[in-house]
């Protein structure tokens, strides 16, 4: 924890952190603490090492599976990329060299994609005979709609950073070596703003995406009858009316 800022880190740098079973249940169980954690604001999502953020799930494991440890595997996985969604705060992957199938669902499941120079994003699945399964075919779809969507899955090619922030892929594009400061300061701002408004204003955008806009409207009028609800709103006009900073509670 850095300050209100949770670090859950991809640490299998020897492997250029594919994602074994082992990993995900790690990572899962990581993921559900910091939900759980009132004095984490923001969770960011890092990998360890300098070659990939992940190449995504470990086939070296998975050619040695049969078919129920195929399943097995695959409830491992499930609830991986379950617990990621199901996080409360906003998340920012920090991303840099390849972030392939898993790896690029990882990213895309967050909030905020916040890319490195070199990072390469792709999801091959179809090449080794699957399909994306860590919420990528909805995800993806979700950012780019299903032309382009079908494009990158259909054909497993690889976009590179700059390719990705003009599809509105990822937020903000750095330097490699400003990666790690970088992300921190994006967090660090966001942790500028009440914590409760965050997560309200995160639900009511993530609910209101497959709903009417009349529907989505009363999603966000509700979104902003908690908050208004909330010590934070208090202090927060407190704050602004006598031009100080806030000091929020996240309650």
């Amino acid at each position: 924890m850095d300050g209100h800022v949770a670090v859950v880190t991809l640490n299998r740098p020897e492997a250029m952190n594919a994602i074994s079973g082992e990993v995900a249940d790690f990572l899962a169980g990581s993921l559900l603490q910091a939900a759980a954690d009132p004095n984490a604001w923001v969770v960011v999502l890092a990998a360890a090492g300098d070659k990939a953020f992940s190449v995504g799930a470990d086939l070296k494991e998975r050619i040695l599976l049969d078919e129920p440890g195929w399943m097995r595997n695959r409830v491992l996985m499930r609830g991986l990329f379950d617990s990621l969604r199901a996080l409360p705060q906003p998340t920012i992957a920090s991303v840099f060299g390849y972030a392939l199938g898993g790896g690029f669902e990882l990213a895309l499941n967050c909030d905020l994609i916040l890319a490195a120079r070199d990072a390469v994003f792709g999801l091959p699945e179809v090449r080794v005979g699957i399909v994306p399964g860590g919420g990528g075919t909805q995800a993806l779809v979700r950012r780019l709609g299903p032309a382009r969507t079908k494009d990158l899955i259909f054909t497993g090619r690889r976009i590179g950073a700059e390719e990705a922030y003009g599809l509105g892929l990822v937020a903000r594009v750095v330097e490699r070596d400003a990666l790690d400061s970088a992300t921190m300061e994006l967090a660090r701002e966001i942790c500028a703003s009440s914590p409760v408004a965050v997560r309200e204003a995160k639900l009511a955008i993530d609910r209101g995406l497959d709903v009417t806009v009349e529907d989505g409207i009363e999603l966000e009028d509700l979104a902003w009858r908690r908050a208004v609800a909330s010590q934070d709103r208090r202090e927060g006009i407190a704050a602004f009316n006598e031009k100080r900073h806030p000091q929020w509670r996240g309650r």
